[in-house]
């Protein structure tokens, strides 16, 4: 019984792992797509978000080099990061698309997550 009790924790524990490394290996091209089925954006929009995701995510890993082991910084020089970077995707969308948008990053920063508005989920 504890054999097949420790399996199913080895189990759980590499899914775990496993969806944790997918979700941190998505690429801003993915996060575009992702955002395009939920705004319905077109072609040219998704091309322009994935290429602000792009921007973004390559500040962010100069962020991250330059305040490495001190994440209370980090978090400070991430925060205009970001404001930019929802700043410039609202640019892209139109009204109806920008209020959903607007949704989705308030849900994900309430979940204290790596959103819509972070672009850079995707570490190289």
């Amino acid at each position: 019984m504890k054999k097949l009790l420790l399996l199913c924790c080895m189990l759980i524990g590499l899914t775990t792992a496993s969806f944790a490394q997918k979700m941190a290996a998505t690429k801003p091209e993915e996060k575009a797509m992702e955002l395009q089925k939920k705004l319905k954006l077109t072609d040219p929009q998704c091309k322009k978000v994935a290429a602000i995701y792009q921007e973004s995510s390559e500040k962010f890993e100069k962020i991250k080099e330059a305040n490495k082991g001190d994440n209370a910084k980090m978090v400070v020089a991430i925060e205009p990061l970001r404001t930019a970077t929802i700043k410039k995707i609202k640019g892209v969308l139109t009204p109806k698309q920008a209020a959903k948008y607007d949704a989705l990053v308030k849900g994900s920063k309430n979940a204290g997550g790596n959103g819509w508005s972070d672009g850079w989920s995707a570490s190289k």
